[in-house]
């Protein structure tokens, strides 16, 4: 996967489109990115034992198409590619051309 944590990502289809934050954790198994104050929902925990139950907001994560990486030179979503030069493998921005 192209995106690392981190990155300074825009959601660029959900509910929180147009919103830009940082990536908290990749999971490349399931193709998914939690990001950082974005699909935040609602969760209700049960009374167990002697603590309370309460109602609590926490963040979901993101289907990985639903974001793009932003260039770091013209802060716009780019699209990204690879480059190996002397065995070390660098991500380059599609619309400046320059690393990331």
């Amino acid at each position: 996967m192209k995106i690392r944590s981190w990155d300074k990502v825009r959601v660029i289809s959900w509910k929180d489109k147009g919103k830009e934050w940082k990536i908290l954790s990749v999971d490349t198994k399931n193709s998914r990115v939690l990001v950082e104050n974005i699909n935040i929902v609602t969760k209700h925990i049960k009374k167990q034992g002697t603590t309370p139950g309460q109602i609590i907001k926490v963040e979901k994560s993101l289907d990985v198409s639903n974001v793009m990486i932003l260039c770091p030179t013209t802060w716009k979503p780019t699209r990204i590619w690879f480059k190996i030069e002397w065995n070390k493998k660098t991500r380059i921005s599609k619309k400046s051309g320059k690393n990331i």
